[in-house]
C-alpha cells in the first residue's frame, strides 16, 4: 500500500543495520481476521540476533498509525489488521496512490488486422488485453503508445491485386465486401496455380519498386479496408494511437539488410538470407525468393520506432502461437546490435465457442468479430427490451471485454452467451448492475457527496467488510501491472461488486431510521464507485447509465 511506504521503508533501514539487505514486502494476508502480512522475516529465524530484530520492527509496528493492531507468528509471519479511521481519510484519493515512482514510455503493439481482410474473433484478445494493459498503465503514470500495426504490404496485397487485374475488377470502386470475398481466393489460387504465383510475385516486387499505377490500386484496397476497419473499432469503443503498418517501414528494409551484411551479421542460403547466429532452427531473416518475412517488417518497424518514439518498452500483445517469432525477433535485435532496450510478447490463449471448438461461420469459415457483436447485441436486447440503443451497446462491449479479461490471459476459455450474460454470475452483466444500482441509490438519496466522513463505531459487519475490501486495489493494480494480467483487477471488480450487493441488500437503507448508519452505508456507496468506475476505467468498459 503506498500508505504504508514510509513503513517499508524505515523496516528496510532498520534490517540494513544487521546487514540485511531486504525489500520488505507488505501483502494481502492469507488469515481472515487480517488484512495484511509481512513474510520476509521467516527465512531469518535463526539469525543470531533475530529477538532484537522482532523488538525493533514491534517498536516500527507499534508506531504506525495505518495499523490498528498486528500479531507476530512463531515462525515470524506478521500480521496486520488496518486502522479503519486512518484508512477512510485516504480513499478518495487512490488515483494518486497507484502511480509509479518512475515513469516509463511504453509502446503496445496489438490489433494487428490485416488489410482487405475483416476483423475476426480472433482478434478480440489482442484488442482487449492490449486496451486494458494500456489503460492500467496510463492511470499508472506511465507515457503510453498504442499501434496497430496493420498488415498492409507484401503478398498477400499482390494476391489481392494480381486477382482483380486477371478477373478485371475496377478497384477505383472496390468495396469493402468484395474484398473480403477476393482475399481468401486469391490466397487459395497462390498456393494452387503456379502461373499465378509466379503474376503475384512480380506484382509484389514491383510495388517494392513503387510502380506508380499498383501503389495506386494499393492505396484504393488500403482506404476501402481502413474505412471498414475503423467502423468496426469505433462499435467495440477501440483506437489507437498510431496506425501504422508494414508499408511505412518497407523503404527501412533494404539499407537495414545491406546493413547486417557489412556487419557480417546475415549471409545467403539458397537465395535466402538467414541470421549468423547460432541458433535451431536458423533464423530466417528473407525469403530464397527475395520477399519479406514478419521478422523482416518487425526488425524494420523497431527502427522506425527508435528513429520516431522516444520508448523504454515495447509489449507486443500477441497470441501464444507467435511464441517462436518473437524468440526469434527479440534475440535478433540483440545479436544484430539493436539499442538496449526493453521489448516483451505478452500473450494469450485462444476463445472458442461454447463447445471449445474454433469459432467458424455455417459455411466454415473463420467467424467475423462484427458478426459476434451482433449475436451478443441481439441476445442482450431480448432480455432488455426496454434499454435504449446507447445502453444496449455499452452492455455488449461490457460482455465481449469482461468475459475475456475475467479469464487469465495465458489460458483458453469458452464464449457462451447465456453464462456471459447472467445477471447473477460473475459477469460484467452482475457488475454493470451493481454499479448502476449505487448510482441510483446516492442519486435518490440526495446525499451531499462532499461529506466523505465516516462513523467507524456505527459500521456494521457488512458495512466492514466492504470498506476493507478497498484496501486491496493497490495490491492487485501492483499484479495486473507488473505480470501484465488484467484478470486480477476482473476478479477484483466482481469481488467489491459482490461485497457491495450484500451491504445494499442487508437493510433498507434509504428508509434507515438510524441516521449514522444509513449516511455511513451512502458514504461507502460513494466510495464503491469511486473504485468500481477506476476498475471499469482499467478494464475498458464504459459503466452504463441504467438497466
Amino acid at each position: 500500500m503506498y500508505q504504508l511506504t514510509k513503513l517499508e521503508n524505515n523496516l528496510e533501514s532498520l534490517l540494513l543495520e544487521f546487514n540485511i539487505s531486504e525489500k520488505i514486502d507488505i501483502r494481502l494476508s492469507k488469515d481472515e481476521s487480517y488484512d495484511l502480512q509481512i513474510n520476509n522475516l521467516v527465512k531469518y529465524q535463526k539469525h543470531p540476533k533475530i529477538n532484537e530484530i522482532l523488538k525493533r520492527f514491534k517498536n516500527e509496528l507499534g508506531n504506525e498509525s495505518f495499523i490498528e493492531e498486528y500479531s507476530i507468528g512463531n515462525k515470524n509471519f506478521i500480521n496486520i489488521e488496518v486502522n479503519l479511521h486512518e484508512f477512510v481519510n485516504s480513499l478518495e484519493n487512490i488515483r494518486n496512490f497507484i502511480k509509479v515512482h518512475n515513469p516509463q514510455s511504453i509502446i503496445f503493439d496489438y490489433g494487428g488486422p490485416n488489410i482487405g481482410k475483416p476483423l475476426h474473433v480472433g482478434h478480440l484478445r489482442s484488442l482487449n488485453i492490449g486496451r486494458s494493459l494500456y489503460n492500467i498503465n496510463k492511470l499508472a503514470g506511465n507515457k503510453v503508445f498504442s499501434d496497430i500495426h496493420l498488415g498492409d504490404w507484401g503478398m498477400p496485397i499482390a494476391q489481392i491485386i494480381q486477382y482483380g487485374i486477371e478477373n478485371k475488377i475496377d478497384f477505383k470502386k472496390i468495396t469493402i465486401e468484395e474484398l473480403e470475398e477476393i482475399y481468401p481466393s486469391a490466397s487459395d489460387l497462390y498456393l494452387k496455380n503456379s502461373q499465378f504465383m509466379e503474376s503475384a510475385q512480380s506484382v509484389n516486387k514491383n510495388l517494392n519498386d513503387n510502380n506508380k499505377d499498383l501503389i495506386n490500386i494499393w492505396k484504393n484496397i488500403k482506404s476501402v479496408s481502413l474505412k471498414s476497419l475503423k467502423s468496426t473499432l469505433e462499435k467495440l469503443y477501440h483506437d489507437f494511437d498510431l496506425w501504422k503498418g508494414e508499408s511505412d517501414v518497407n523503404s527501412l528494409i533494404p539499407p537495414m539488410l545491406e546493413s547486417l551484411k557489412e556487419n557480417n551479421k546475415i549471409s545467403l542460403d539458397d537465395g535466402a538470407y538467414i541470421s549468423n547466429l547460432e541458433t535451431d532452427p536458423k533464423i530466417l531473416i528473407t525469403k530464397s525468393d527475395g520477399s519479406y518475412l514478419y521478422l523482416t517488417t518487425d526488425l524494420a518497424t523497431v527502427l522506425d520506432r527508435l528513429k520516431n518514439t522516444m520508448f523504454d518498452k515495447t509489449f507486443y500483445v500477441v497470441d501464444k502461437r507467435q511464441k517462436l517469432h518473437f524468440e526469434q525477433l527479440f534475440s535478433s535485435l540483440k545479436y544484430f546490435d539493436f539499442p538496449d532496450k526493453e521489448y516483451a510478447h505478452i500473450s494469450f490463449g485462444t476463445l472458442n465457442d461454447s463447445e471449445g471448438n474454433p469459432f467458424k461461420t455455417r459455411e466454415g469459415g473463420t467467424k467475423k468479430l462484427i458478426d459476434l457483436f451482433d449475436e451478443t447485441y441481439n441476445y442482450i436486447e431480448k432480455i432488455n427490451e426496454k434499454l435504449d440503443e446507447n445502453s444496449k451497446h455499452i452492455l455488449t462491449n461490457t460482455v465481449l471485454t469482461y468475459s475475456d479479461l475475467i479469464t487469465n490471459r495465458n489460458t483458453d476459455y469458452k464464449f457462451d452467451l447465456e453464462k456471459f450474460t447472467n445477471v447473477n454470475g460473475k459477469t460484467g452483466i452482475y457488475v454493470q448492475y451493481a454499479n448502476v444500482r449505487a448510482n441510483k441509490l446516492i442519486t435518490d438519496s440526495l446525499l451531499d457527496t462532499s461529506d466523505f466522513s465516516i462513523k467507524i463505531s456505527k459500521l456494521d459487519d457488512s458495512d466492514k467488510n466492504l470498506l476493507k475490501s478497498y484496501i486491496k486495489f493497490e495490491f492487485y493494480f501492483q499484479q495486473a501491472i507488473q505480470n501484465n494480467e488484467p484478470h486480477h483487477l476482473a476478479d477484483y471488480l466482481y469481488e467489491l461488486s459482490r461485497q457491495f450487493n450484500a451491504m445494499y441488500q442487508g437493510v433498507n437503507i434509504l428508509e434507515n431510521p438510524d441516521s449514522d448508519l444509513k449516511h455511513n452505508k451512502l458514504i461507502n456507496t460513494k466510495f464503491f464507485l469511486i473504485y468500481s468506475s477506476l476498475l471499469m476505467e482499467c478494464l475498458g468498459i464504459l459503466p452504463v447509465k441504467k438497466m
